[in-house]
């Protein structure tokens, strides 16, 4: 596989979200760091992507590295969107329509109809669109999927999912600018945790079941007065394979550091796995002892084996998770370049549907609140 080119717009110096993805592109030797438009104050995104030895391909805008990257033998073959949300579907749209591959932080749009676009873009350009649920890398939650899939628990009957931290539990702390924004509607739109947080457990319990939500019901509320979008949601939905699921999300839950969990029940069997300790998957079969199934370890599933790197006993953290989903890219990419089928094991990368799905299922949340718990259709227009 040659290696490819990749380049980054947003992620800048002091960004939480950068140095996974730099990480995580970097990590196994497929990508190569080619360009960058890593800040919104051009003379600092130019000095630091310098500084990561960008050279002449450091940009002071995005707007810049599409059109210096677009005329390029050498050109990026996947970029990767790490802006705030609103900038989202703008800059996705222009680096899609003009031909390259795209991987954008979550959430993909601010609203469904953007997402619409989206897909509908990337379906008739033919360039890959990823939305970056990078929890999906996880060993041992494609393990999961792999032992689902393969009837090991029987027909799943439920799924619980859980994403909730109490880093935003300070009411005191409720002015200060790298929180308000999350719950002021002119910035995050209509949801903030169950959009910022909630969207990755709910992806997650598709991801593993392969199911997909057709409806909701949801609870949610500002447990801090001042926030005008809500900081805990409680979510019921039904499944189009016939499971029923719990989503539980929250920011005020003091004690809670990360908190992102599931747990899905079959008839046969159960499974458990936390993302605060990714190395062990819980399986209990029907009638028999807990089982612990460690990362790691002999007679996994290909798709756990091709994205396990570090040996049994060592812990593997998000960078890796985010890396998987790299690996995954390049081989897409690679197998489209070369004329061959990409690898079953590597086609596990979330796509522009599942951010549509996401987006549908945000604005479903916010209403269903609104409506005290009213059940509507949490799916887009066009998969309905």
């Amino acid at each position: 596989m040659a290696k490819l080119n990749w380049g980054m717009i947003g992620g800048g110096e002091g960004s939480q979200i950068g140095p996974a993805h730099r990480l995580g592109a970097g990590l196994d030797g497929l990508f190569t760091f080619a360009a960058g438009a890593l800040d919104h104050r051009a003379a600092e995104g130019i000095d630091y992507g310098q500084r990561l030895g960008l050279g002449d391909r450091a940009y002071g805008s995005w707007q810049d590295m599409l059109e210096g990257e677009r005329g390029r033998d050498d050109r990026v073959d996947l970029v990767t969107v790490a802006t705030p949300n609103a900038t989202h579907f703008e800059i996705s749209k222009a680096f899609l329509e003009a031909g390259f591959n795209v991987l954008c932080e979550k959430p993909m749009t601010m609203t469904v109809e953007e997402g619409e676009e989206i897909v509908k873009i990337a379906r008739q350009t033919g360039n890959i669109c990823a939305v970056n649920y990078g929890y999906s890398g996880y060993s041992l939650v494609r393990h999961m999927k792999a032992m689902i899939a393969r009837g090991d628990i029987g027909k799943v009957r439920l799924v619980n999912a859980e994403f909730a931290h109490g880093h935003h539990a300070d009411a005191a702390d409720a002015d200060n600018p790298r929180v308000r924004w999350r719950y002021d509607p002119a910035q995050a739109g209509v949801s903030a945790q169950f959009a910022d947080c909630g969207i990755h457990a709910l992806h997650m319990a598709s991801f593993v079941t392969g199911q997909e939500v057709e409806k909701l019901s949801a609870d949610t509320v500002s447990c801090i007065d001042v926030r005008v979008l809500e900081d805990d949601a409680m979510v019921n939905f039904r499944m189009d394979g016939g499971a029923v699921g719990r989503l539980w999300t929250s920011s005020i839950a003091i004690g809670r550091q990360h908190g992102l969990g599931i747990q899905v029940f079959g008839e046969t069997g159960g499974l458990r796995w936390s993302q605060e300790q990714p190395n062990q998957l819980y399986y209990m079969p029907l009638g028999e002892r807990l089982q612990v199934i460690e990362r790691g370890e002999a007679n996994l599933s290909p798709e756990a084996d091709r994205t396990t790197r570090v040996t049994i006993g060592h812990a593997e953290g998000m960078p890796l998770a985010f890396a998987n989903i790299y690996t995954d890219l390049a081989e897409a990419i690679s197998a489209c370049k070369e004329g061959r089928e990409m690898d079953p094991a590597a086609n596990l990368y979330p796509r522009a549907e599942d951010g549509l799905r996401s987006m549908a299922a945000v604005y479903a949340v916010a209403e269903s609140g609104k409506q005290n718990g009213t059940w509507l259709d949490a799916r887009p227009p066009s998969m309905r």
